[in-house]
């Protein structure tokens, strides 16, 4: 286990006292993917996969909602790179190269099963060489060494380690380094409790495997301004299947990423409990990783306490 990460769990619940998100500039919002490889037509063919997904993700929720809906979804570790206040948006790629990637996410209350409307949800991760925006002084999650790239270390170590391990804080919360905010984002669920991101497949970094964060925040104020107040019900991450991450690894800028990679089975975080511990469910056309992901899942909180 890395000092970046622990498996030491967040409080359940988090009192926001003063919590605001700035609403991102109307540019910022609809710029899908500006700049960089996946520039304008970045998630061409995507309403197609989309609808399908939406298809298939209805017609498996028949015969397990009623399963699902009593569970509730894994609590993990924030982690040291949480921002707050990020920018209220759904596109949050700005220009990150990658994967493109399509996050429909679902919350419903686990006690009623019933969909969880105005809740707002964060979403945030490292790009597709490690790197997480407000950190790009800690390199490749914290590890050092530029995000990810360069040559392995080689030989035998010596002598015995000292001084914190890479990232600091043992768990706890880092303060930024940077103004960097790509791959960060929050947005609130419709009336079917559903939200949906525009992003890039994660990268890895040293001791994690890939994976996204999130939170849920219910019972604060939308303005103008954006979402202030609240309270925390939901602190967790987002997982992807081994398959999908060796899929990923073919593809540049991924294919330069020389960080030993943590599988999902090695992975001290993850619960192992499939999609109650936040195991995504993945559509994409086989042999053509790199043309797009939907990836779904159901999240059931405690919005109560």
């Amino acid at each position: 286990m890395t000092g970046q990460e622990t498996a030491r769990g967040p409080k359940h619940k988090q009192d926001l006292t003063r919590r605001k998100v700035v609403a991102a500039g109307a540019g910022a919002v609809v710029a899908a993917g500006v700049g960089g490889t996946f520039a304008a037509g970045a998630f061409a063919g995507e309403e197609t996969a989309a609808a399908e997904a939406k298809s298939a993700a209805k017609g498996k929720a028949t015969g397990t909602s009623g399963e699902a809906c009593y569970k509730l979804t894994s609590e993990t570790t924030e982690g040291p790179y949480y921002i707050d206040a990020d920018k209220l948006r759904r596109d949050v790629t700005e220009d990150q190269e990658g994967i493109p990637l399509t996050l429909r996410l679902k919350v419903i209350d686990s006690g009623s099963c019933k969909p969880l409307a105005n809740a707002a949800v964060d979403i945030w991760h490292c790009n597709a060489l490690g790197v997480y925006s407000g950190y790009e002084a800690m390199g490749s999650g914290g590890g050092g060494g530029g995000g990810g790239g360069g040559t392995p270390p080689s030989g035998t170590p010596t002598g015995s380690p000292s001084g914190p391990p890479p990232g600091g804080g043992g768990g706890g919360h880092e303060e930024p380094t940077d103004d960097e905010r790509y791959l960060r984002g929050t947005w609130r669920t419709d009336k079917k409790g559903e939200v949906e991101f525009r992003t890039v497949f994660p990268g890895w970094y040293q001791g994690r495997c890939v994976h996204i964060h999130t939170k849920v925040h219910v019972n604060g104020t939308w303005t103008d301004a954006g979402y202030e107040g609240g309270t925390t019900c939901h602190t967790g991450q987002l997982f992807f299947d081994e398959e999908s991450v060796l899929a990923s690894a073919e593809v540049e800028p991924y294919s330069t990423n020389t960080t030993a990679r943590t599988t999902l089975d090695e992975d001290t975080i993850y619960p192992g409990n499939g999609t109650e511990g936040g195991l995504l469910k993945l559509k994409y056309k086989k042999n053509a990783i790199a043309r797009g992901v939907v990836a779904t899942l159901t999240m059931g909180v405690d919005p109560a306490g």
